[in-house]
Formats: structure tokens, C-alpha cells, sequence
């Protein structure tokens, strides 16, 4: 009742107001509500609320102040969320990004012996590259060389990418030296408590229930905290804390080292990795156009560079798009609004940090398994029987979970693309960007190889 009174409340002054808000999120086009958006930010928030104490976790690594780095994290996950949803009118929710924050850390600062100065400096730089390339209209033609069926094959292959993540976070799979995955301990209360909240989420998802993957998420947290399963450590936070952080960058640094490697690196796995999450949101949520292009396409790439360059200033590492979006997007958003929830959230977060952590894993873990497993239904799309189609297709499946990175998933997928279709005398002139692509992946894999 509150989550549907609270627009009205907000806007009851002012109801043309309201009126105008709804039709500039095309509210009756997209068939939603309040309700339903303002769920769906809950939920997509919810479940990456943990990048919150992660991400600090690891930049304070590289020397950098732990509460300053949290008040970046929720500042700049508010600030690209909020731009995403009232610029582009997405259901895509930012924050810094899981890969390229341990890069960052590990091999920037702490192999090379970078300060964190200049690595901040050369993240802004990757950022500036974003949003020239996005005003020439690079970013939009890489996207658009993309072969369509690849997307489906992104999109599937991040379903099971987050799936996996809810299983380790269940417990459900565990490393193992000879095998490299096993299964976890089924007798384990957190992976029983896991598996219960999936089965309520399923249950309530097959009723139409909205809300579902909240509602589960909501009973496995009151469940876990009543059966002593929560181990809470509280995070430092504050908006004062930023001053430690804030404008810190060293740009000039970053120049005269010659960073212009690292900076590649920053740029082309934020590229590939936004570029995937993109496709796979929107699709997920129906809103890819019938061409197989994405409406208001340099607004979203406008979003998660600006949100990239905005990050480097505040303090943190490259702010990209969550794939965790997605399970807003299963709670029913299709608007900007879900964004700006989760947006909203994030940033009520720097001033209640030490609560961030209230929601355990085996709360989030379950809504990871159920999203996951709904996202492979682009797999029909991939035309198996044709060898051209379906190799490129699998490899890109199943490279993502397989090598934990969308990016290299999607690489491989490009490169086997053209390949075969060399080989196979299909090579088409139009064509030229996807070689191009395909010959840039080469060149990383192999040098990442010699690295």
C-alpha cells in the first residue's frame, strides 16, 4: 500500500505534474505504474547492494581510504543510475564495476606500482574516450556490426553467467582443485535457505505475484537474520569521508607514464562488458525494436560514460551497467524509474553504509538463480543448424560464465564469427567493422596471453 501511495503523496500538489512525468517514461506505451517501477528499482538495488562493501573492499587495497571509497561507490551508483533513467529511460542500473576494480587494484596499483592518483586519472581518460567516441557515433556502429544472433547468445550466456554467481553465493557450487566446480554442501542451512527462497520466488512468479524476487528476497533476509545466519560487520560511510578522494585524480600522471595500455585496457572491457549487459536488459525487458536496434541508443552510451568520468573524480574505479538489472526488469520495470529507485537508494546509502550489509547472500543468491534461468529464453533465437550461426553463438555462451567476463565471452564470439565466415567464402565488405573488432580481440587476448 505504501509503495503505491508514494507517488501520489510525492506529487499530490502538482498532479498534471504527475501526468507529464508518466507520459515523458511512457508509463501507458510500456504498460506500468509506480508501483510496479518503484518494486523493480527496490529489487535491482537489493541485489547489488553488495557492490557497496565489495568494491571498497578492493580499491582500499591500492592505499585508498576505505571510507572515502564508500561514499564514492554510492555516489557515483546514484549519479549513473539516476542519468540512465532520466536521460535514456532505461531500467539500467550503474555502479562500479566487479573486474575492473580488482584490475584496478591488483594489477595496476599494487603489480605496477602505480599510485591510485594516476590510475584514477587514467579511468578518467578511458572515460573521455567513451564520450568521444559515443559523439562520433563509433559506439553506436560497433554495436550496430554486431551480428543479432550474437545478442541472443549475450543475453543467454549472462543469464547463466549471474546464475553462477547465485550458486556460489548459495554455497550450491564450491571450488574445486580437481575438478574446478563441485557441488557444496546441500546440508549447509545458508544453501538450504537458498534453495527455499528460490522456491518461493518460482511459486510466486508462477501465481504473477508482483513483486516476487522482492517479497522472496524481503523473507529470506527476515529468515536468515531470525536463524542467526547473518554474520553483519558494520561499513564506514559519509559524504564527508569523499573529501579524501574527491578530485584526487592525477590526469597529467597518467599522460606522462605512459599509461596509454592501462587505459586501453579500462576502455575496451568497459566497452564490451556495457555493451552486453545493454543488450541483454533490453532485451530481457522487450525493448529492442523489431530491426534489432535499441531506442535511444547515445543516450545510453551518453549515461555510462559520463557515469565513468563522474566515478573517476568522486574516487572510485570504471562505473559500468549491472547485469543485476535484469532482476528489476523480471519484477515488471520497463522505465527510467527503475533506475532512478535504485539510484535514489544508493544514494540514501552513503548516510546508512553500516546498514547496507543487513541483506545477506543467501537472500540474493536465489533471485541471481531465477533471473539467470529465465534469460536463457533467447536461446531459441540462435539458428543451431547452421554451423556459421550456432559455433560463434556457443562459444559466446559459454565462454561468459566460463571465463567469469562478458567481454570475453563476446570476443570470442566475434573472432569465431569471422573466421568462419572467411573460411567459409561469406566474407561480405559491409562487414569490414566486425573483422576490425574481431582482429582488436585478437590482439588483447594475445597480449593479455604475453602478459
Amino acid at each position: 500500500m505504501i509503495l503505491r501511495l508514494l507517488p501520489r503523496v510525492v506529487f499530490l500538489v502538482h498532479p498534471p505534474m504527475l501526468k507529464r512525468i508518466e507520459s515523458y517514461f511512457e508509463f501507458a506505451h510500456l504498460r506500468t505504474n509506480w508501483r510496479t517501477e518503484i518494486l523493480a528499482g527496490v529489487t535491482t538495488f537489493l541485489t547489488m547492494a553488495y557492490i557497496v562493501l565489495v568494491n571498497p573492499a578492493i580499491l582500499s587495497a591500492s592505499g585508498m581510504p576505505l571510507a572515502a571509497v564508500t561514499a564514492a561507490t554510492c555516489l557515483s551508483a546514484a549519479f549513473g543510475s539516476i542519468l540512465m533513467g532520466v536521460v535514456a529511460r532505461y531500467p539500467i542500473a550503474l555502479a562500479p564495476g566487479m573486474g575492473l576494480n580488482a584490475y584496478f587494484t591488483y594489477a595496476v596499483c599494487i603489480k605496477m606500482h602505480i599510485p591510485w592518483q594516476t590510475a584514477l586519472g587514467a579511468v578518467f581518460l578511458s572515460g573521455v574516450i567513451f564520450l568521444a567516441l559515443t559523439a562520433a557515433g563509433i559506439r553506436q556502429m560497433i554495436l550496430h556490426a554486431i551480428p543479432h544472433e550474437l545478442y541472443a547468445a549475450v543475453a543467454s550466456g549472462i543469464g547463466l553467467f549471474i546464475a553462477l554467481i547465485g550458486f556460489r553465493n548459495a554455497g550450491l557450487v564450491v571450488a574445486d582443485p580437481q575438478t574446478l566446480l563441485g557441488l557444496g554442501n546441500i546440508r549447509n542451512p545458508t544453501t538450504v535457505l537458498a534453495l527455499l527462497g528460490l522456491i518461493l520466488m518460482v511459486a510466486l512468479e508462477v501465481k504473477k505475484v508482483r513483486g516476487s524476487i522482492l517479497i522472496g528476497v524481503v523473507s529470506v533476509t527476515a529468515a536468515a537474520w531470525a536463524m542467526g545466519l547473518t554474520h553483519w560487520t558494520a561499513a564506514p560511510g559519509g559524504f564527508s569521508a569523499l573529501a579524501a578522494t574527491a578530485f584526487k585524480l592525477d590526469i597529467r600522471g597518467a599522460l606522462n607514464k605512459g599509461l596509454l595500455e592501462i587505459v586501453f585496457v579500462f576502455f575496451f572491457v568497459d566497452l564490451f562488458d556495457n555493451l552486453g549487459t545493454l543488450v541483454a536488459v533490453t532485451k530481457r525487458a522487450g525493448l529492442i525494436s523489431a530491426d534489432h536496434t535499441i531506442p535511444r541508443l547515445n543516450r545510453i552510451l551518453f549515461a555510462d560514460a559520463t557515469a565513468t568520468v563522474f566515478g573517476s573524480m568522486t574516487g572510485t574505479s570504471t562505473v559500468t551497467s549491472y547485469v543485476e538489472s535484469t532482476a528489476g526488469v523480471m519484477a515488471g520495470g520497463r522505465s527510467g524509474v527503475t533506475a532512478i529507485v535504485t539510484g535514489i537508494l544508493f544514494l540514501a546509502a552513503i548516510v546508512a553504509a553500516p546498514f547496507v550489509g543487513i541483506v545477506p547472500p543467501a537472500a540474493t543468491a536465489p533471485a541471481l538463480i531465477l533471473v539467470g534461468s529465465l534469460m536463457l529464453a533467447t536461446i531459441t533465437e540462435i539458428r543451431w543448424n547452421d554451423p556459421l550461426v550456432a559455433v560463434p553463438s556457443f562459444l559466446t555462451l559459454v565462454l561468459i560464465p566460463f571465463t567469469y567476463s562478458i567481454a570475453n565471452g563476446l570476443g570470442f564470439g566475434i573472432i569465431a564469427w569471422a573466421v568462419l565466415h572467411l573460411v567459409a567464402g561469406k566474407f561480405r565488405r559491409e562487414d569490414w567493422l566486425l573483422y576490425l573488432l574481431s582482429a582488436l580481440f585478437l590482439t588483447r587476448f594475445v597480449y593479455l596471453g604475453a602478459s
